[in-house]
């Protein structure tokens, strides 16, 4: 690997060198486009706004609770430089540094928007929940079938060898069920449920036909994997695991990327357009901010994939103009920025478990039990499109004990008490046109930047959906015979579930749609995205195992296309 030290680079040099790729971003869906093209023999440029942050040399990652200051929570300045950030259940005092400082990244909410970015190499790929679900077609199909969006241009059976062959890669964990709505896929060993767990499934799979509750699958390793250590169930993912036990950039794809000696990271690179020559038909490279010296520099490439983020990726296709697009890169649908979308959440319902007194079980997995959708599927939902799921899992609490001092008082403590289980749920967003994002060139950021506006809701159908989750949650811990059941159920704010999907969707029409089926722009044939931004649909899974499908299978075919001379470079 070859590291660019921004302090040296200057235009006039950058212009020097075309590399054959130029990958923006480092995320998850970043950081394949990197692996895959660099072990296919381009010369790739990696492009990352962040700061660097090298596996296993997590910061935080070996300390002990007592070695945080404040108790691993935000201090009165860090929800200050954090305001949006910390809306988020997620930053705590390990893990801050992996967060993005607001104040100097600011965008404009009007209406709340919760935009959880990172501020590393590796992006949110060292911070998300891992759980990994192939799309089925229910999900393809759903805009055909409802009227909702556009169709997509691909199906289940285009993208399942693409599922096989990054689950193989990072490494899921689940267990296999023959579920049309959750196709199985190739799977380490799953993580067992414990007693209350399984109790809990035999009820609702006795009670329920055509409801399933089933291990939660997850890049989380259970037995060691290509070179990574098993996972060790000690609850701290969010500092980033120095054994490598879950997927992430750092520790999988990038590694992987940099062994072929093809690839260029430049860190502190803020992209902040992609460069047209109208002439010729093509994107020649992008211009990009300095994050340190503020410095403006261009590099050049032959391909280019944008895996900045599905905002992020908006922003630089809005920003994009040239005399070919004066409303931005490839937006000659008028799509760019629109369809945006987000799971809905925010139901916590749990309830007591008598019995059980004699079991208890070993670590804090890393997974949740899970409930695959079955509202419109199997039963039928009379006043909403698609459906959700339900996860969670059963837990003992601590054992109260207000009496004693000292040493009584801390044994005391080390006893467990009862059981309780919980379940939450995520649901699917329909795409509408009206939520979306634009820039306002009235306004900038500390880099020059237009502002980023975004203007984003759920609607009723998602409201509706929530509601009927709460109803269906309690009613499964009801039948199961838990008791003392609590309800809480707030709708979550769209960007809150941190999967941010659509502003630049895939379609078969040029006039509907921005991306094809490999996620090429139609009207820029050597420009690939394969972020979040590249979504027809939400799905009411986890997206980001799809976004790598994606991504490997974008890379496949612009290397063919490339060979063949077809993307007009």
């Amino acid at each position: 690997m070859i590291s660019i030290d921004s302090n040296e680079m200057k235009v006039e040099h950058s212009r020097r060198i075309v590399y054959d790729a130029i990958v923006v971003g480092s995320g998850i869906s970043g950081g394949w486009a990197a692996k895959e093209l660099c072990e296919k023999g381009l010369k790739v440029l990696l492009l990352d706004r962040g700061e660097p942050m090298v596996h296993p040399q997590y910061p935080t990652a070996m300390m002990d609770p007592w070695e945080f200051p404040h108790h691993n929570n935000l201090t009165e300045n860090d929800k200050k430089i954090f305001p949006v950030q910390s809306r988020h259940y997620s930053i705590r005092e390990d893990n801050k540094h992996f967060y993005i400082h607001d104040l100097e990244n600011p965008y404009e909410e009007i209406k709340r928007f919760d935009w959880i970015r990172g501020k590393t190499l590796g992006g949110r790929s060292l911070l998300w929940a891992r759980q990994s679900y192939r799309w089925s077609d229910f999900e393809f199909e759903a805009n055909a079938q409802d009227g909702f969006g556009v169709d997509w241009p691909i199906r289940y059976q285009d993208i399942s060898p693409w599922y096989d062959y990054v689950e193989k890669f990072i490494g899921v964990s689940g267990s296999r069920e023959g579920l049309e709505q959750l196709p199985d896929g190739c799977f380490l060993p799953p993580f067992e449920m414990n007693e209350v767990e399984k109790y809990f499934k035999l009820k609702i799979e006795s009670q329920f036909k055509n409801r399933r509750v089933i291990m939660g699958r997850v890049a989380n390793l259970s037995q060691a994997h290509e070179g990574r250590g098993p996972c060790l169930a000690r609850n701290l993912c969010h500092r980033g695991c120095p054994y490598g036990a879950y997927f992430s950039s750092n520790s999988s794809t990038l590694p992987a990327a940099q062994a072929t000696g093809n690839l260029t990271i430049r860190h502190h690179s803020l992209v902040n357009r992609v460069l047209y020559n109208d002439q010729k038909g093509i994107a020649t490279g992008v211009e990009v901010i300095d994050t340190q010296t503020h410095q403006t520099l261009e590099f050049s490439s032959k391909i280019l994939f944008l895996n900045a983020s599905t905002l992020a990726t908006a922003f630089i296709l809005l920003n994009s103009v040239s005399p070919r697009f004066p409303k931005g890169l490839g937006n000659d649908s008028d799509q760019v920025g629109r369809n945006l979308m987000d799971h809905h959440k925010g139901l916590n319902a749990r309830a007591r478990v008598e019995g059980f007194k004699e079991s208890y079980y070993f670590g804090r997995r890393p997974v949740p039990i899970y409930i695959p959708r079955f509202k419109n599927i199997h039963e039928p939902a009379p006043n909403f499109l698609r459906g959700y799921i339900l996860q969670g899992g059963a837990y003992r609490g601590r054992k109260d004990s207000e009496e004693g001092l000292g040493a009584d008082y801390k044994d005391g403590i080390t006893e467990p008490g009862d059981w309780y289980i919980n379940l939450q749920a995520y649901g699917e967003c329909l795409p509408y046109p009206d939520n979306r994002i634009r820039l306002n060139f009235n306004k900038r950021d500390p880099f020059g930047r237009p502002i980023l506006e975004i203007d984003c809701e759920f609607k009723e159908n998602e409201k509706r959906m929530h509601e009927d989750a709460a109803q269906v949650a309690e009613e499964m811990l009801r039948v199961s015979g838990f008791t003392d059941i609590r309800i809480d159920n707030p709708i979550s704010f769209p960007g809150n579930a941190n999967h941010e999907m659509g502003t630049a969707r895939m379609g078969k029409d040029p006039k509907t749609s921005v991306l094809n089926g490999f996620n090429q722009i139609h009207s820029v044939k050597n420009v690939f995205i394969t972020d979040g931004a590249c979504m027809s649909s939400s799905s009411s899974l986890n997206p980001s195992l799809t976004f790598m499908a994606l991504t490997a299978r974008a890379c496949d075919f612009a290397i063919k296309e490339m060979k063949a001379g077809r993307l007009g470079i």
